[in-house]
């Protein structure tokens, strides 16, 4: 995965179970990328240690705040794409969704039900 988002420290917010993967949503990042993230929703199969799917709030400069205050993107082995810009993807349970929704799709598990753990 070329642009995979490098954290220093974050604070986990929630975790979910989608079938055999976890995802694990943090806040209060410190990445070592030079990016200010909002929130990054991280998919990682059952057994493994490294994601294998990333949606991330990232906060956009000042100047692109008339955009939206926030881009909200998806990284992943065959995908690096920002699909929406706006202020509502700061909120933390609007992110939440829409990333698991986002995260389902990609990972093609839109039929498995999703258990939040914490």
């Amino acid at each position: 995965m070329q642009q995979r988002p490098i954290i220093k420290t974050a604070i986990p917010k929630r975790r979910y179970q989608i079938g055999s993967l976890e995802a694990s949503l943090l806040g209060e990042i410190e990445s070592g990328d030079g990016r200010a993230y909002r929130y990054i929703l991280a998919f990682v199969p059952a057994g493994r240690r490294e994601p294998v799917f990333y949606v991330c709030a990232e906060q956009r400069p000042a100047e692109e705040h008339a955009e939206g205050a926030y881009g909200l993107q998806v990284l992943g082995e065959l995908i690096s794409e920002v699909v929406d810009v706006h202020d509502r993807w700061g909120d933390l349970d609007t992110f939440a969704d829409q990333a698991l929704k986002l995260g389902q799709q990609a990972l093609g598990l839109q039929q498995t039900p999703i258990t939040r753990l914490m």
